[in-house]
């Protein structure tokens, strides 16, 4: 089997799990943070990558697995809750326009709000298009605690963007 191309792989799926590890560590530093680590992983263990059938997934499960320990580390989860709550990093590219730019900050708040299992899977299942069962092996629960979580992250959005839907419509 060829050697992985780590340069390749970074273009293919540095993107998608930056935005990932935004919406979950609200936080930029810590973010490029751990996708540095990730990357350093790969590069030291290249062998890593070279049996897995789908790398995106691979890398979406190491990249949770060490926010996960990022935010363990960090103290209490009530604690983080908070302080992400407070934070307005976004993981949306900026806009100019301001009704787009307006909407983006009212649901990158709003995803601030959800705690982070929920985040993670409402993340995973929207931008990334994984299944319940992708999502469950991903974060290590069932598939039907992945869909749980999901239904009661998007029940919180709708609650806190009716108002803005409102005004759309």
């Amino acid at each position: 089997m060829p050697p992985i191309d780590l340069a390749a792989v970074y273009d293919d799926h540095a993107q998608a799990l930056f935005a990932f590890l935004l919406n979950l560590t609200r936080s930029e530093p810590d973010t490029r943070d751990l996708l540095q680590e990730v990357f350093i992983k790969l590069a030291r263990s290249p062998e890593l990558l070279e049996s897995m059938r789908e790398p995106r997934a691979f890398l979406l499960r190491v990249s949770h697995n060490l926010a996960i320990d990022l935010l363990r580390r960090r103290g209490t989860r009530q604690k983080n809750y908070e302080q992400w709550a407070d934070e307005r990093s976004s993981p949306f590219a900026p806009i100019s326009d301001p009704d787009e730019s307006a909407f983006r900050e009212a649901l990158s708040a709003a995803l601030g709000e959800l705690v982070p299992e929920q985040r993670a899977v409402v993340h995973l299942k929207l931008w990334e298009r994984l299944t319940f069962e992708q999502i469950a092996e991903l974060v290590g629960v069932p598939p039907n605690t992945a869909a749980s979580r999901y239904r009661y992250g998007l029940d919180k959005l709708r609650e806190r963007l009716r108002s803005l839907y409102d005004e759309i419509r």
